[in-house]
C-alpha cells in the first residue's frame, strides 16, 4: 500500500485511514520500531502495561532510588504554607 507523507506544521506525518485504524485496533498511540531498513508501527494496547510489576521488581532489587533530589537547595517551601 502506498500512502503520502503530509505536512503537519513544521513536521511531516502519515495519515492512516479509518479502516486501517479499526482493523489494527490503533487508538491513541503506536510503537515505532526501526528495524533493518524498515519502519514498523505497532498498536499499543496499554501504554503502561506491566509497569506495576516492574516497579515491584525495582523495589525488591532496591533499584527505586531517586536520580535527583525531590527538593532543591534553593527552594523556598515557606511559600506553600
Amino acid at each position: 500500500m502506498e500512502i503520502s507523507i503530509i505536512k503537519i506544521g513544521n513536521s511531516r506525518g502519515l495519515r492512516l485511514s479509518k479502516t486501517i485504524l479499526e482493523k489494527y485496533n490503533i487508538k491513541e498511540k503506536v510503537e515505532l520500531i526501526l528495524e533493518k531498513g524498515q519502519i514498523i508501527l505497532r498498536p499499543i494496547e496499554k501504554p503502561r502495561k506491566n509497569w506495576e510489576n516492574e516497579f515491584k521488581k525495582m523495589r525488591l532489587n532496591q533499584d527505586d532510588k531517586l536520580l535527583m533530589n525531590d527538593v532543591f537547595d534553593d527552594e523556598n517551601l515557606e511559600e506553600w504554607n
